[in-house]
């Protein structure tokens, strides 16, 4: 344990009017930035309420947790200096102890765990160039801190906390500092993400020192909420695993002086789900044009989550966007999951008898609903079972839908908040089938547009049968289609007449390799 941090701890208490004070002195602004607090107007006039984003994504190393580490480090003794630091982070503070240590021209071993995305691996070096040597080891910031805690023995540098430490709290409690400047007026509730603590009890500390009215929420992906469960045990609780997706955030264990800074300054802490994050990193992409990472997204999740549940009349809310480290791989898991974690998609498993004009009259049960997935294998004689994603243009109206389909005596299973049918099933869907003889294969480019389907039904020959088809949404103009018919080799002459009328750019996959090993009948 740093040894000014023991000292700290057993001198006093932290309160509200001494993180003020360090606040006011901090020395972040020799390397960060004010950042920008902007009206999400899209969002703000969907949800109905006020909504303002604290932009600390357009720091330099695009999150907050340079203000912090540099505020840390800038207090060091020259011996102190001299002997070097060393840090752990999921990758947020490693980079702003990475920057500060090239500012500072003092020596930093980081140590961040391997599931660390490698964008912020990168930034790290990049940013700490020779001042920086970066050490990879166990799977949460929790076991990088272990192996940083056991390095510092060997190394005798200071050991520069990511948020257990009255320096850094007081460094990130100049954002409050700066809401209160920018927005002096009404403010109703503030709205900061939770991994160790140290951003919320630094701006909880600061607005409660002056402005006890505001609220100060804190929230927390449900697989990681660490601080939510401390807060309501009364003591520090310790998770045996943490979920990664937010993985800013994903801390096992809250610190000693962030836990007692939440326990008297934060309001409430809320719980949000994976789907409800990429939503919310959709809704600041639509209002900024800038992509935060899922940690930086956590505010506005529960942010939206507290107005839907809650109501908010005419009160203006605060989400501090904290970070926009993003791996670029992980855009392709939020687009598919924003849809539902909005609410604007549902997903289903529909079974529907395995005859001819079963596909019509399912898609006159949906109205008109566009069709955002469909997956179908031919597997069974008597019954067809579709996955089908559905899109939604208000809340409430899957129940309806599903209404609809049983109305049709359709069998229905609500996958929308299944977790294994929307991670996996939904790609799994099919393989070989003994019934799919006289299977002819293609790709389609179809119009995005509604009827698109029933036009390509309404001209096939009533005696051919689909026997697989395969679509996803991808918001492009033209959706990616795969489709399976069954025709006999005497019809072949009429089924390329089809296809040349029909319109729709195709290609035959018949005879493609991959398709004959692992599909074909």
């Amino acid at each position: 344990m740093n040894a000014s941090l023991a000292q700290e701890r057993t001198a006093f208490a932290l309160t509200a009017a001494s993180v003020l004070r360090r606040a006011e002195t901090a020395r972040v602004y020799e390397v960060a930035h004010h950042t920008a607090l902007e009206h999400a107007s899209l969002l703000s006039a969907r949800i109905g309420a006020h909504v303002l984003l604290k932009r600390e994504d357009q720091q330099p190393v695009f999150s907050f947790k340079l203000r912090g580490a540099y505020n840390r480090m800038a207090q060091l003794s020259a011996a102190e200096r001299a002997k070097g630091v060393i840090a752990a982070s999921a990758g947020n503070h490693a980079q702003g102890v990475a920057l500060a240590a090239s500012r500072l021209g003092i020596h930093a071993t980081i140590v961040m765990p391997v599931t660390a995305p490698q964008v912020k691996v990168d930034a790290v070096r990049r940013f700490g160039g020779a001042f920086t040597e970066v050490v990879l080891a166990g799977d949460s910031y929790s076991d990088a801190q272990a192996e940083a805690l056991r390095l510092r023995e060997a190394l005798d540098a200071t050991f520069v906390h990511p948020f257990d430490d009255p320096d850094v709290i007081a460094g990130q409690a100049t954002i409050a500092l700066e809401i209160l400047a920018q927005h002096p007026g009404p403010l109703q509730a503030i709205f900061v993400p939770i991994g160790g603590g140290g951003l919320i009890a630094g701006i909880a500390s600061v607005i409660k020192a002056c402005r006890p009215d505001v609220r100060v929420i804190g929230v927390q992906a449900s697989d990681a909420d660490s601080m939510a469960q401390a807060l309501r045990a009364g003591t520090r609780v310790s998770l045996d695993e943490v979920g990664l997706f937010a993985d800013g955030t994903a801390v096992k264990q809250v610190g000693d002086l962030t836990f007692s800074l939440c326990q008297q300054y934060v309001d409430d802490v809320l719980r949000v789900d994976t789907d409800a994050i990429c939503a919310a990193i959709r809704d600041i992409y639509q209002d900024t044009r800038s992509i935060p990472e899922p940690s930086g997204a956590l505010a506005l999740a529960g942010l939206k989550q507290y107005v839907a549940t809650r109501g908010v009349g005419d009160g203006t809310l605060v989400a501090v966007v904290s970070g926009a480290n993003m791996n670029f791989d992980r855009l392709r898991f939020v687009a598919e999951r924003a849809e539902v974690g909005e609410q604007r998609e549902a997903v289903f498993a529909v079974t529907i008898p395995e005859q001819r004009g079963s596909f019509r009259r399912f898609c006159s049960a949906l109205g008109q609903h566009a069709i955002t997935e469909f997956n179908y294998r031919i597997g069974d004689a008597q019954a067809a079972h579709i996955f089908v994603g559905v899109q939604m243009a208000r809340r409430g109206e899957r129940d309806a839908l599903a209404d609809a389909f049983r109305a049709n005596d359709f069998g229905v299973l609500d996958l929308t908040d299944d977790e294994l049918a929307k991670l996996h099933l939904r790609h799994m869907i099919g393989g070989r089938s003994p019934l799919a003889r006289d299977e002819r294969l293609y790709r389609f480019d179809f119009p995005e547009r509604p009827g698109a389907l029933a036009r390509f039904l309404d001209r096939m020959h009533p005696d051919w049968n689909i026997s697989l088809f395969h679509y996803r949404n991808h918001g492009a103009d033209y959706g990616r289609i795969l489709v399976g018919i069954q025709v006999p080799p005497s019809e072949h002459a009429l089924l390329r007449h089809f296809l040349s009328t029909l319109g729709y750019p195709h290609v035959d996959e018949s005879d493609n390799p991959a398709y004959r090993l692992l599909l074909g009948a």
